[in-house]
């Protein structure tokens, strides 16, 4: 039985990855996309945990956009958008992990911009204005197939890996 739970789980996750990935890929100009601001701050935070010496576990970060989750601006919108970031994880230890605060900007998967602070257990590890390398080179991609309809396809890849726990 707990082999069908962890099945669903990772079919449940490989769900969740295509969505996340079709709504990244609706970015707006200029704009902040919840999707976007929540993976960047999950990857980049977890990287400036680990360089503080924090064995994380796992981290799960939501972003909602002016209090609203998924609120995108209309095009001539001069209202400066800030998305309010809220993660949640587990060191190996089982220390609770927070990171919270509010992003004002994200810059192509490299980094976020904003007030970000990150707590281990209670202690404050880092509060920060800017996650991740801004100034790193943008990632390249090749150059996506058109799937149906003429709309990009996206593959995930899932690997499970399962041990026996016994009765």
């Amino acid at each position: 039985m707990g082999a069908m739970r962890s099945h669903r789980s990772v079919l449940a996750l490989a769900a969740a990855a295509l969505t996340t990935a079709g709504v990244a890929a609706c970015d707006p100009v200029g704009g902040l996309d919840s999707a976007t601001v929540a993976i960047t701050t999950d990857q980049t935070a977890t990287t400036a945990l680990e360089h503080q010496h924090v064995n994380v576990q796992w981290l799960t970060c939501n972003a909602n956009l002016n209090g609203a989750a998924g609120a995108t601006p209309s095009a001539g919108s001069t209202t400066k958008q800030v998305a309010d970031v809220s993660c949640q994880g587990e060191t190996k230890d089982g220390k609770r992990i927070t990171v919270d605060g509010k992003v004002t900007q994200e810059v192509q998967g490299r980094c976020v911009k904003g007030d970000l602070t990150a707590k281990v257990a209670g202690r404050t590890v880092f509060r920060v204005s800017a996650l991740g390398n801004c100034d790193a080179p943008a990632p390249t991609t090749g150059p996506s197939a058109p799937g149906p309809r003429g709309n990009p396809t996206v593959t995930v890849t899932v690997t499970v890996t399962e041990s026996f726990r016994g009765k």
